[in-house]
């Protein structure tokens, strides 16, 4: 019988506590000294205060202060040192930590691209609970990206984070109950997540349930959803958009085709000819 004064797992326990303890404080550390407070000038309060509490070790606002750093207005754009706060996070086993981290992974934010890192990343992510983390490991597995494609895991990914109460996920979901992906055709179901998704606020699950109104002959309530989608909307969507609203007989009102020829226009000016952008197969209702 041991003599030790408290059960082995217990103190296993503590140890490793303390150990995470320890590199997040070492790892602040070893990023604050390359963020003195005079890079930054004055901030705002409220940011001042996400990266102090990043500088302590609280994880989220590490991923916070990265996502400032990465790019906001309030600071220059350090990629690199946003990696680093986001790896940080990781490391404690914060999931959307993990999720940040494998953005950078899949897009070489502050790193060299690796998909299969980012595919990792992810799904570290998602058995912590983060729904962004399901969310864009389905994306990857849906299209094979930096994994095998798996239509049927992708659907098993979308159907939890749906389930748990993530917008885009919902979108994605009803997509594969609309049209029968590895999964039973519903049509009454696909109209009830879309409806949720655009509800929780994705401009993709917005158009794609203002699609479904307006075959069922609810212009009205169609046109509202697409007023909602149009000001978040990228060029896929707003293409998409603008083909639908140039068959309605009557037409649609002269504002909201307005304001989807003004997001095209915008997109072209900031990013050149715009690439007329043909949607995933596994991700819109045009």
């Amino acid at each position: 019988m041991s003599n030790f004064p408290f059960p082995v797992t217990w103190a296993k326990s503590v140890i490793r506590r303390l150990r995470r303890r320890l590199r997040r404080r070492s790892g602040s550390v070893a990023i604050a000294s390359l963020e003195p407070a005079a890079r930054y000038g004055r901030l705002p309060e409220a940011i001042e205060a996400i990266r102090l509490k990043a500088l302590a070790g609280h994880v989220l606002e590490q991923v916070l202060w990265g996502q400032i750093l990465r790019d906001s207005v309030y600071v220059p754009s350090r990629p690199d040192l946003a990696f680093r706060w986001f790896e940080g996070a990781a490391n404690a086993g914060y999931g959307p930590g993990l999720n940040m981290l494998g953005r950078c992974y899949q897009f070489g934010w502050g790193c060299s691209r690796d998909l299969l890192r980012a595919a990792t990343c992810y799904e570290q992510a998602a058995l912590r609970g983060d729904a962004w983390g399901c969310y864009n490991l389905a994306i990857l597995t849906m299209r094979g990206i930096g994994v095998e494609k798996d239509l049927a895991r992708a659907l098993t990914l979308f159907k939890a984070g749906a389930e748990a109460g993530h917008a885009k996920s919902m979108n994605l979901y009803a997509r594969f109950l609309e049209e029968g992906w590895e999964i039973a055709r519903d049509r009454e179901a696909s109209a009830l997540w879309y409806q949720r998704s655009a509800e929780a606020g994705d401009y993709r699950g917005q158009h794609n349930y203002a699609t479904l109104l307006c075959d069922q002959g609810k212009r009205e309530q169609a046109l509202e959803w697409w007023r909602k989608a149009v000001g978040e909307a990228t060029s896929d969507i707003l293409l998409a958009m603008r083909t639908r609203l140039s068959f309605l007989d009557p037409p649609a009102d002269a504002a909201l085709v307005s304001a989807v020829e003004e997001r095209l226009a915008g997109l072209e000016c900031g990013q050149g000819a715009m690439p007329v952008m043909q949607p995933d197969p596994h991700e819109t209702v045009s």
